[in-house]
């Protein structure tokens, strides 16, 4: 297909606070309008110009029955309508993928991706059934139980990388030497004053849960875990037999992200650097084995390059969302990209999950990788619930 295009500098990430944190008591669609309203403000970004929306959205909130529009229409978009998209951690890559689906066959000219979610107090959800002993339903604590529980595979979150490490030989010590690497190339983003984030990253302003009064502003991200050699060593495993610790895992966290999807033309006249193009070139996805959701990766990275018509041997940086530190380990023997060399300057194993959102900060930080060094190919890959995988490959040349 042809492809579709991300203007420069046209995507933001708010910092993700670990859950519970300062972000737990706002609702995430609200906050994710006001923050995507104030960022395209801020880039003197022509609003007219967005024709759809996409919203990715997996804990549900207060209003999220409407969805997509409720959120456009905070954001002053009356016109703009669009699907709510929920796939778990994969849900940015298909939002992505969804956009540049429609703007490459010509339903869309400028398509704008909202990604919000909320870990924190995550609702309480009741299905009557009136069927059943004394008309009792089936309360399901949305995120708590389906972290806990896949209901076709049976296994929780933790069971899927205690599987994988099992399948290919990993040991805790190997873990906690991705989780310490992992963690020192976050640090870089923090170098110079947080030099690397501030290229994308924008200020949240915290307010009461009425989005009355500001009491705050979040602008780093908040709960982060010092992981050092000595910690790590410390640590117990999560399961009694297993290998998986609390420091080779990520956390659960609150934020939101977005980009405009568009046209080649639209994307050079917007663009903060008309210099630099970044173009989606293919996407990919997979499911693998009941129980080894961290296996996910590599193949729908192998399928999106294919896509894209491209090899590993192409790309030049990778980014990857890591819920544990048995995905990279996994995904490096799988496809031979050394293990050393992705997720500079940062990844969700170290600053958090959020779940719909995740990918996108990703993506985002991959692209201002590539145009630090000059352009290049690179490639996002991650897992998601159901043993499942999505991955993206995008160019950036001109820097």
């Amino acid at each position: 297909m042809a492809h579709a295009f991300i203007p420069y500098g046209l995507y933001w990430s708010t910092p993700f606070a670990k859950w519970q944190g300062p972000l737990a008591h706002l609702n995430s669609l609200r906050l994710a309008a006001s923050v995507g309203k104030q960022a395209l403000q801020a880039r003197h970004f022509p609003m007219d110009c967005i024709d759809l929306g996409i919203l990715g959205h997996t804990n549900p909130q207060h209003g999220s029955f409407y969805g997509l529009p409720y959120v456009t229409g905070m954001m002053g978009l009356e016109n703009v309508a669009g699907p709510t998209v929920q796939q778990a951690c994969a849900t940015s890559a298909r939002g992505l993928q969804m956009a540049a689906g429609e703007v490459a066959d010509g339903s869309s000219r400028c398509a704008l991706l909202i990604t919000a979610d909320r870990c924190s107090n995550g609702p309480i959800v009741y299905y009557p059934d009136s069927t059943a002993p004394g008309g009792s339903g089936i309360t399901e604590r949305w995120v708590l139980d389906n972290f806990a529980l896949d209901p076709h595979a049976k296994n929780s979150m933790l069971d899927t990388a205690e599987n994988v490490a099992e399948k290919f030989g990993v040991s805790t010590a190997e873990q906690h030497e991705v989780a310490l690497a992992r963690y020192a190339q976050y640090q870089q983003s923090l170098a110079n004053e947080r030099a690397f984030q501030r290229r994308y990253m924008v200020d949240v302003p915290v307010t009461d849960a009425g989005f009355r009064k500001q009491t705050g502003t979040l602008s780093s991200d908040d709960g982060i875990f010092a992981t050092t050699v000595e910690g790590l060593a410390r640590l117990k495993t999560v399961k009694p037999n297993g290998t998986v610790t609390f420091g080779a895992q990520t956390h659960p966290a609150d934020g939101n992200a977005g980009v405009i999807v568009t046209t080649r033309e639209i994307a050079h006249e917007v663009s903060l650097d008309p210099k630099i193009t970044v173009e989606l070139l293919g996407f990919g996805q997979s499911r693998v084995e009941k129980g080894h959701m961290p296996m996910a990766v590599a193949p729908a990275a192998m399928a999106a390059l294919n896509s894209a018509g491209l090899s590993i041997k192409d790309v030049d940086a990778v980014k990857t969302h890591n819920p544990f530190a048995v995905n990279d380990i996994a995904f490096a023997r799988e496809t031979g990209f050394p293990l050393e060399k992705m997720n500079n300057y940062g990844c969700s194993l170290i600053w958090g999950h959020p779940q719909g959102p995740t990918g996108l900060r990703s993506v985002i930080e991959l692209i201002e990788e590539l145009a630090l060094r000059g352009g290049g190919i690179g490639l996002f890959g991650g897992c998601a619930a159901g043993d499942s995988g999505m991955a993206l490959v995008l160019r950036v040349s001109g820097s």
